[in-house]
């Protein structure tokens, strides 16, 4: 049987190291990258939120999609045709009423309220934040109507649609912890046997203080979506993964190899820009960031980013829902578990690990020959893979259906954004790659997300049909997103939009 644990080294204890403080800095950054608007402020106070506390992909997905519905509803108030999602036209102010400074007042307390609920051991960093917004934290209960009452109301029917959502978000549907999976799901495979090569298998752990894996949110196809009517309306629309022996698992997992073994440094750049780890804002936060962008590059108003960051967020949280349903659906194999079973004991041409170089080999530097119970994914972070079946792909369906439903918003797929990903500040190999600093220009949202995909099948997470299965996906969830959010937006040019006219679904 494979013994997985003869991969990990004193080397990449070192580089898990390295990693931790290169996260640590990369938080920093962030934090004091400036946020153009209150929204775009909220936005980023709430991934300094999310960075530390891990709570795993569509869990974020979740918490960023109620923090900015709860944005959303206390704006609602003061505009003149929008609905709230949860209370209408119940908290609407007179037109008088409709400042920036109310705005901001009565949105800063609803993200206040709302991310108390969400991060319950974030307390004093989020009334931080309230204050440095320039609001104190409230001790008693605010004078109805003000903005703070306002924000208060619009956050707390949020959060109370939300407390019984089927996230198990306290923990009370099993007397567990938050979050956790009340439906009793237990892999096939255990961490040291593979029983079933068509089944996910949990990796064991990298270093003693890291448990083995365990499927973060089985349970998460429960979930009540934004705008779909089930987690399983587009099961259609894609094909089921490919099993073992069929010739098309054999294919799959020969193109992974040959991506490994002709791995270019460039390949490794953009694997790490996309990788959002556990110590990041995860793939739906990517998207978050890339709207702060958008906000400032586009110097856009706070009503233009009260509805961006619903629309992108709420496009995320049902997208996780449709790819942790599918992912439940097939517990599909992890490339990690298919390549080391496909090719055990016979030796193969793949990438040589962290710091492997061999220039006497030119067109495959980063290659060499080794045992196929060996092979790994070029992945950052103390586990090699996920801890979630393979099919689909998170990365996949959450940056397709950000891209598609920001071109809806925009009326354009018009992009302009240019990405970076400097020399030598690799998590995988710091110190060593990538050689050269690397920038790309993304003409589209489309482009965008394409190479987001994309960067997991380089970095070996993810097979090619997991990938362009969940485009399909987040494509189809974007249109279901937008028609729903443009009915409570109440702009008949947005609402009679072309895209709307149809059914979202095939």
């Amino acid at each position: 049987m494979l013994n997985l644990k003869r991969l990990f080294t004193p080397l990449m204890l070192a580089l898990f190291q390295g990693m931790l403080l290169l996260g640590a800095l990369c938080t920093s950054a962030h934090a004091a990258a400036g946020n153009g608007t209150i929204v775009g402020y909220w936005n980023e106070g709430m991934m300094q939120q999310v960075r530390p506390t891990k709570p795993g992909p569509p869990i974020a997905a979740r918490m960023m999609a109620i923090t900015h519905t709860c944005i959303y509803d206390a704006w609602a108030a003061y505009d003149t045709k929008a609905l709230g999602t949860r209370m209408g036209w119940l908290l609407r102010r007179p037109v008088a009423e409709h400042t920036e400074a109310n705005k901001k007042a009565a949105i800063s307390y609803a993200a206040h309220a709302c991310l108390k609920n969400l991060f319950p051991t974030r307390i004093a960093q989020l009334d931080a934040l309230l204050v440095t917004a320039g609001y104190p934290v409230l001790t008693a209960t605010p004078v109805a109507g003000t903005p703070a009452d306002i924000g208060l109301k619009a956050a707390n029917a949020v959060l109370a649609y939300r407390a019984t959502d089927g996230s198990n978000q306290t923990g009370s549907l099993n007397g567990g912890s938050a979050y956790s999976d009340y439906t009793g799901y237990v892999p096939v495979n255990t961490s040291s046997q593979v029983n079933d090569v068509n089944r996910w298998q949990p990796l064991p752990p990298v270093f003693p203080q890291i448990s083995a894996q365990k499927f973060i949110a089985p349970h998460w196809e429960k979930v009540r979506p934004f705008a779909l009517s089930s987690a399983s309306m587009f099961d259609n629309l894609i094909p089921p993964p490919a099993l073992h022996p069929n010739q098309d698992y054999f294919d799959q997992a020969a193109d992974l190899l040959d991506l490994s073994a002709n791995m270019t440094d460039e390949h490794k750049a953009i694997v790490e820009l996309w990788a959002d780890g556990p110590d990041s804002e995860l793939p739906p936060g990517h998207w978050g960031l890339i709207g702060q962008w958008l906000s400032k590059d586009r110097n856009q108003s706070i009503d233009t980013d009260v509805k961006m960051f619903f629309v992108i967020h709420n496009a995320s949280f049902d997208a996780g829902i449709v790819a942790w349903h599918i992912k439940r659906k097939f517990d599909y194999v992890r490339p990690i578990t298919a390549l080391r079973y496909i090719y055990n004991g016979q030796t193969i041409e793949a990438w040589g690990g962290p710091g492997y170089y061999n220039p006497s080999n030119p067109t495959r530097p980063f290659a060499k020959q080794i045992q196929g119970q060996f092979w790994s994914p070029y992945n950052p972070g103390s586990n090699l893979t996920p801890a979630f079946p393979e099919y689909t792909s998170g990365h996949s369906i959450f940056s397709r259906s950000s891209a598609d439903v920001l071109t809806f918003f925009y009326g354009s797929n018009a992009f302009g954004y240019t990405g970076f990903f400097p020399r030598l500040t690799s998590r995988v190999e710091p110190g060593f790659a990538p050689f050269n600093d690397y920038s790309w220009y993304y003409p589209t949202f489309r482009d965008a997300s394409d190479q987001a995909a994309m960067s997991r099948r380089y970095g070996g997470i993810h097979f090619e049909d997991g990938d362009l299965s969940s485009r399909v996906l987040g494509e189809a969830v974007a249109k279901q997103v937008w028609c729903k959010a443009v009915v409570y937006f109440n702009d008949p040019n947005l609402a009679t939009a072309q895209v709307c006219k149809a059914p979202a679904s095939n």
